[in-house]
């Protein structure tokens, strides 16, 4: 995701009421997971996508997002893909495993599919940053993470 998408809108020659997209979050940390996928609904919704084109797909942590996103994906009525995860590092090197695995399957995903599907996963070091990020003080990467799949369609 790119720090200038946070406008809000995105200039497109496309006419986002025709397209759907799937929103594929994580269960695990839900407190910040739902918090991105509203602002992504909402992102999605103000640059004109109908509500009823938005699809929702749960799994339960973030590492199963790769799947998740790939099932997502294969379906041909969908235009892109929205994958929204937390990951909170903690005493071991599990976060470290999960992040590169995640970002690696969301970046095969890309390719073997051929359509967008865009890494909003937050990877940090304590729930403070992940709250910050979530609708806190540095925005709602959910809402950057929506912005980056329309960028992507009018490629």
């Amino acid at each position: 995701m790119a720090g200038p998408l946070k406008s809000g809108k995105v200039k497109t020659n496309i006419n986002l009421s025709r397209k759907k997209f799937a929103i594929v979050v994580a269960e695990w940390n839900a407190e910040i997971t739902e918090a991105l996928y509203s602002g992504a609904v909402e992102s999605l919704i103000k640059n004109g996508v109908k509500k009823q084109n938005i699809i929702r797909k749960t799994v339960p942590g973030t590492f199963e997002l790769t799947l998740g996103s790939l099932w997502a994906a294969e379906d041909k009525s969908i235009s892109a893909v929205i994958s929204l995860g937390c990951v909170i590092q903690g005493d071991t090197p599990h976060f470290d495993y999960i992040c590169q695995a995640v970002a690696y399957g969301i970046t095969e995903v890309n390719i073997k599919t051929k359509k967008p599907v865009i890494f909003g996963v937050l990877t940090t070091l304590n729930k403070q940053q992940a709250i910050d990020r979530a609708g806190g003080k540095y925005g709602n990467k959910g809402e950057e993470a929506a912005l980056t799949a329309i960028s992507m369609l009018s490629f």
